[in-house]
């Protein structure tokens, strides 16, 4: 009987294949949150990490009077001032599609990654860098994690669950990553910020909204006219 059990088995070539959902929770969430971790012990315990301030000094070398000009600019675009009006835009704009799934990850995941950032910087209370005079107003708040470079993700990775497989979606990416890369290089050059804080607030951004994503499950509404369901 165990013999023919044994063959059985063999026969159908029993096979375990790990679902998208569990890679993507995997890989979207329980990655990111361990890089978040180990991050946020290193500063904990040594304050800052041996790279935060050669990276710095390394980005400061090529200031020039007209990337000063540029930073300065381009920062606002991670401001308060900005991305939160533009989530609204967006919540808005799903209101008329009736998209109420989408609607509720919107909401959530901007307001829950500013909230988590106030939280996350009041834990470490890191202080700000302070190597050199950058000419643009210097925050006042603590520095772990950069809340500049968790918003830019956090709408970066909202667009793209939301556009799912449109065809707009490969052109979104492309300008998605360029802009938090440009918002994480602003802080860094005006010397706000140390890398390990814009690192700290990209991963901790990637596994809130992706695993709000999956939890809620917008992708499972196709953002359409209404005339066209």
């Amino acid at each position: 009987m165990v013999e023919e059990v044994k063959e059985a088995l063999i026969q159908e070539e029993i096979t375990v294949v790990p679902s998208p959902v569990s890679s993507l929770w995997i890989l979207g969430v329980g990655l990111p949150l361990a890089g978040f971790g180990l991050l946020g012990f290193g500063v904990w315990k040594l304050g800052n990490f041996p790279w935060d301030e050669p990276i710095l000094q390394a980005v400061h070398a090529a200031s020039t009077p007209a990337l000063d000009r540029i930073a300065q600019g381009m920062t606002r675009l991670g401001s308060p001032w900005i991305l939160p009006p533009l989530a609204g835009l967006m919540a808005i704009a799903l209101v008329p599609l009736q998209r109420w799934r989408s609607l509720l990850y919107v909401v959530l995941s901007l307001s829950g990654s500013t909230l988590i950032n106030i939280g996350l910087k009041d834990l470490w209370k890191r202080d700000r860098p302070f190597l050199w005079e950058s000419g643009a107003p210097r925050p006042h708040d603590f520095s772990f994690p950069s809340g500049h470079a968790m918003t830019s993700v956090a709408i970066v990775v909202v667009l793209l669950i939301l556009l799912g497989s449109s065809r707009w979606r490969p052109w979104a990416t492309l300008f998605g990553v360029l802009f938090v890369l440009a918002i994480g290089w602003t802080r860094l050059y005006l010397g706000v910020h140390y890398p390990s804080d814009i690192l700290g607030g990209w991963l901790m951004a990637i596994a809130w909204t992706v695993g709000l994503s999956l939890l809620i499950q917008p992708q499972r509404e196709k953002i359409q006219p209404q005339d066209e369901k």
